[in-house]
């Protein structure tokens, strides 16, 4: 079934005025694509897995408004209303028109994401495309959620939990996404995991990752912070998330690690790599290892004395 896909083209600061427009015209949907700022939106929404580089090379002065027509509206009514509106606002733009099938727009985000090999054991495979390997398969569906194995991030934690499961280890993966790290980590043969995130579309999505991976039945996702989540004591604890936020965590990590188990914290730009170790250190973390990947940071820990 096709729909029209309507865009605006417009400067940033005519954004706004433009999706009012948009708004008050059509009755459809509306997706605005707005880089500007890319890095920050990545970071509080989609924990910075979702940049690719083909995003990266987005322009950053422009909005791009889509608004989709449904079958049964003619773009040949609609379009001259928003000639009229976008003229009478004064703001410079550009109006286009193309067909797209409904499921298009709706899964056009899918692009971004391909089957990928991590490490020597490992596969993030996405739920809609098949992949022949005898490596372990992750397969993923990450929705809104932080977590693909495309990100630096991901792929550093995912290599180095390759290098560390053997089997009947116990995780706790603290701001989980999508789960892939604790699923990865069962995949891998550990016992038992445990993912935690303040965001209940997360934990749901990573229940859903769970259930796809068959492991559901040793993976428990709770909605939470780490101080009234966890309990007992782990093998393994990852943190796949900021640096302020690992900062903050630190201090409560120590009494949940097993005496001779790791912490991976990452996520971490290069430019705050000291700030973070000298963190790790003082909250009684003994870092072991330093990983990094164009700019990005993972870092190995035990306790101190461990």
């Amino acid at each position: 079934m096709e729909w029209t896909d309507i865009t605006i083209t417009v400067a940033k600061r005519d954004a706004d005025t433009a999706e009012a427009i948009a708004t008050m015209v059509a009755n459809g949907g509306i997706y605005i694509e707005d880089y500007s700022d890319l890095e920050q939106q990545a970071w509080e929404i989609a924990h910075v897995d979702l940049i690719e580089q083909e995003l990266l090379d987005k322009p950053r002065d422009v909005v791009i408004i889509h608004t989709y027509l449904s079958p049964d509206e003619n773009p040949a009514e609609v379009l001259p209303l928003f000639e009229e509106r976008l003229k009478a606002s004064g703001i410079r733009y550009q109006l286009g028109t193309a067909g797209v099938q409904q499921e298009d727009w709706q899964n056009a985000w899918k692009a971004y994401y391909h089957a990928t090999d991590i490490g020597q054991r490992l596969a993030i495979v996405p739920s809609w495309e098949s992949y022949d390997t005898d490596r372990t398969v992750i397969t993923m569906d990450p929705g809104l959620a932080f977590g693909t194995g495309t990100h630096e991030t991901t792929s550093l934690c995912l290599e180095t939990l390759d290098r560390l499961v053997r089997g009947g280890e116990r995780v706790l993966d603290i701001g989980t996404g999508s789960g892939i790290l604790a699923i990865a980590a069962l995949k891998l043969g550990a016992r038992a995991a445990e993912g935690v995130d303040i965001d209940p579309m997360c934990v749901r999505t990573a229940g859903e990752n769970a259930a796809r991976n068959g492991v559901a039945d040793r993976f428990t996702v709770l909605v939470g912070d780490l101080s009234d989540k966890a309990s007992g004591q782990y093998d393994i604890i990852t943190a796949n998330i900021v640096a302020s936020a690992i900062l903050s965590l630190a201090p409560h990590v120590p009494p949940l690690l097993a005496p001779d188990g790791w912490f991976m914290a990452s996520g971490i730009i290069d430019e705050r790599k000291q700030e973070v170790l000298d963190g790790l250190q003082a909250a009684g973390l003994h870092p072991v290892e330093v990983y990094e990947k164009r700019g990005w940071v993972c870092i190995l820990c035990r306790q101190n004395g461990g």
